[in-house]
C-alpha cells in the first residue's frame, strides 16, 4: 500500500495538486494547465515521489469526466471520485473558519484518501466497449427525454390552436412522435391549412411518412375528421401558432431523430460484449433496456462485492432509520437515477414476460403494497439475480430466481 495521497481540485482550465504522506504533511504542490504538458508535469511529480507500476499513488478527485481522468485511469491507478458534499464536509475539519480556496480543496480529498480509503470506492476497471456503452446509453436516454419534453411542449401549444390535431392521433401507439403525425404536421400547421388538404395530397403525405397499407381508409378517417367543425384563433394569431408550431416541430424532428439514431449505435455495441447473452435473457430486458443496464453496472464484476451494495446503488433497496425505539422505512432517494429509470422499465416488462415475476408483485400487492412499492421490490429481486448470474458468469433461471412458483 501506498504512504503518498494525492488530490486532485479540477477546474475547466486547470487544475490544482496536493501531494500528502501518511502523517497529513504536505509533500508537493502545483497548478496544472488542462492539456498534455500539465498531465506529464502531474505524471513527473507522482514519479518523483515513489510512484510505480506496481504501486502507484491513489488519486481523488470529484469528477468521473473528462480527459484528466480518463488519462489517468489508463495508467491502472486507483482513483476514487468524491462527492463535493462529501468533500465540503471534510473541508469543516480542516478550516473551521469555513475558508476555501482550490489548494485546500485539493489537501482536503488527499486527506479523504488517507483517513478513510475504506469509506470510498475506486472507479471500476471497466473495459473500453463497456465505458463507450456507457456513453452511447446515457446519450440515447438524455435523447429520449429530451424527445418526451420537446413533444409536451408542442402538444401543450397545439391545445391553445389546434386541439382537433391530438384526437386525431390519439389513438396512435408513438402519438406525435409517429411518421405519420409529424409529417402531417409539417404540411398542415394550422386548422385551416388541414381543413383545405385533399384526399390526394393526404394520400401522399400518407406514403411520405412510410405509410404501406391502408393507405385508401386512413385517407378518408383524416379527410373527414380534419373538416369537423371547430373553435379557431383570429387568422393572424392562428397563422403566428402555426409558424411556432413548425420551429417546435423541427426541435422535435431532431430529438426523434438522435434517440432513433443512438438507439441503433448502443444496441450494436451492447450485442458484440461478452455479458449481453446473459443480460438478455432475463425476463423483460431487451437490447435497449439491457445496454442502460449495463452502461451504469460496467462490466467490473467486482465492483459491487455483494448484492446489497449493487441494491443500494440502484436505490431499489429501503433504507431503514432508528433511533430508540422509533424505526422507519423509507424509500431510497440517494441513488442512480438513470439505473432506477432502467429498473423501472425492466420490472414493468418482467410482469408480462415471467410468470415468477408476476406472481411476486401479486404477493407484494395482496400485502396491500403499492405498485410503486411493489415494483421496486420486484426490481430488488431480479437485481439480486442479475449480480448472481453475472458474477458467477451464468444465464437466468427462472425457477432458481423465483422458486415459490415453482
Amino acid at each position: 500500500m501506498t504512504s503518498v495521497f494525492c488530490g486532485i481540485d479540477w477546474a475547466t482550465d486547470h487544475h490544482d495538486i496536493a501531494l500528502l504522506d501518511e502523517t497529513g504533511t504536505l509533500l508537493a504542490k502545483l497548478r496544472i494547465d488542462d492539456n498534455p504538458q500539465g498531465l506529464t508535469q502531474l505524471l513527473d511529480l507522482l514519479a518523483h515521489h515513489g510512484d510505480k507500476p506496481n504501486n502507484p499513488i491513489p488519486v481523488a478527485i470529484e469528477t468521473s469526466h473528462g480527459l484528466l481522468v480518463a488519462c489517468l485511469r489508463a495508467t491502472g491507478r486507483p482513483i476514487y471520485v468524491i462527492n463535493p458534499l462529501t468533500a465540503a464536509r471534510y473541508r469543516d475539519r480542516y478550516a473551521l473558519s469555513r475558508k476555501k480556496s482550490d489548494h485546500l480543496d485539493a489537501k482536503v480529498l488527499a486527506h479523504i484518501l488517507r483517513t478513510d480509503p475504506t469509506e470510498h470506492r475506486p472507479l471500476p476497471a471497466d473495459s473500453h466497449l463497456a465505458q463507450a456503452i456507457t456513453v452511447l446509453a446515457r446519450a440515447q436516454q438524455d435523447a429520449v427525454w429530451d424527445r418526451v419534453q420537446t413533444g409536451n411542449r408542442l402538444r401543450s401549444h397545439l391545445r391553445e390552436y389546434f386541439p382537433a390535431f391530438l384526437t386525431v392521433f390519439r389513438h396512435f401507439r408513438e402519438g406525435l412522435a409517429s411518421p405519420v403525425s409529424r409529417t402531417l404536421l409539417a404540411a398542415a400547421s394550422t386548422p385551416t391549412q388541414a381543413a383545405q388538404l385533399t384526399r390526394p395530397q393526404l394520400r401522399a403525405i400518407l406514403k411520405k411518412a412510410g405509410r404501406q397499407r391502408e393507405i385508401t381508409g386512413e385517407v378518408e378517417r383524416l379527410h373527414g375528421l380534419l373538416r369537423e367543425p371547430q373553435m379557431h384563433q383570429g387568422p393572424l394569431v392562428e397563422q403566428a401558432m402555426g409558424i411556432k408550431t413548425l420551429a417546435l416541430l423541427r426541435q422535435f424532428e431532431a430529438a426523434c431523430t438522435s434517440a432513433d439514431e443512438l438507439e441503433a449505435a448502443v444496441v450494436d455495441a451492447f450485442t458484440t460484449h461478452e455479458d449481453a447473452e446473459i443480460i438478455t435473457s432475463f425476463p423483460g430486458l431487451g437490447h435497449l433496456t439491457g445496454a442502460r443496464v449495463l452502461a451504469e453496472l460496467g462490466d467490473d464484476h467486482t465492483r459491487f462485492a455483494t448484492a446489497r451494495a449493487l441494491k443500494a446503488y440502484a436505490g431499489s433497496a429501503p433504507i431503514t432509520r432508528s433511533s430508540g425505539r422509533k424505526t422507519t422505512v423509507l424509500a431510497r432517494h440517494i441513488k442512480n437515477q438513470r439505473l432506477a429509470s432502467a429498473g423501472y422499465i425492466w420490472a414493468f416488462a418482467a410482469l408480462t414476460a415471467s410468470a415468477g415475476a408476476r406472481a411476486h408483485y401479486d404477493r407484494r400487492r395482496t400485502a396491500e403494497e403499492r405498485h410503486v412499492a411493489a415494483q421496486r421490490n420486484l426490481f430488488n429481486r431480479l437485481l439480486g439475480c442479475l449480480h448472481h448470474c453475472l458474477t458467477h458468469h451464468i444465464p437466468y433461471d427462472e425457477q432458481t430466481a423465483f422458486p415459490d412458483n415453482a
